[in-house]
């Protein structure tokens, strides 16, 4: 019933390329998502009544940031529909069903981004593919970089992201209780990726 993207994914993490960081010639750098700092949150309204809260677990994903031709950045990101949360195991389960996300036969749902436009110092909108349950469709997220520096403890170069978009289920089939439970579902997507050596 609700995906990510991920925003997230995606989406989330679902970021490309920008930085507030002085720019310099290099090469593209790469990232991989660190899974234990990614939180991607689904929110649907339930019968008019309240707008409810889950996430995904299990998100992953690569980055590669191009810091002179941000447009040329892209990303991957993957999120595993087996680990949805809503804090009821009843829930879960449902929403694993084929009324819903349908892991059995679908437990994967990717963002691939393929653009992205710089909004600001540090915003961009990133539009990219989500496949989920067979389908294919567009994605846009509002990107934000929310922090870049070096892990205090690890001493991993590390870039942090806030992302949004909306996602329509029914576009990919989840017809499900519609529009008791919200077509739409809102995605928020925070995620940090660790530069690679």
């Amino acid at each position: 019933m609700f995906t990510s993207l991920k925003k997230a994914g995606f989406a989330l993490a679902i970021v490309a390329g920008f930085s507030g960081a002085a720019l310099s010639a290099q090469a593209a750098e790469s990232y991989k998502m660190d899974p234990t700092h990614t939180s991607v949150i689904f929110i649907v309204n339930h019968l008019g009544f309240s707008n409810y809260q889950g996430r995904f677990g299990g998100a992953s994903g690569e980055l590669t940031l191009d810091r002179e031709n941000p447009q040329a950045s892209s990303a991957i990101i993957s999120i595993d529909l087996t680990k949805v949360d809503s804090g009821l195991e009843a829930l879960d389960n449902h929403m694993k069903s084929g009324d819903f996300l349908d892991v059995e036969n679908h437990p994967t749902a990717t963002f691939k981004s393929t653009s992205v436009e710089l909004t600001g110092e540090k915003t961009a909108t990133i539009t990219g593919d989500l496949s989920l349950l067979g389908e294919t469709k567009p994605l846009i997220l509002d990107v934000t970089l929310t922090g870049e520096g070096d892990h205090p403890m690890t001493g991993d170069h590390v870039l942090g992201f806030g992302a949004t978009g909306t996602v329509t289920r029914s576009e990919y089939g989840m017809n499900y209780l519609v529009p008791a439970v919200s077509d739409e579902v809102e995605l928020q997507i925070s995620a940090e990726f660790l530069k690679q050596k």
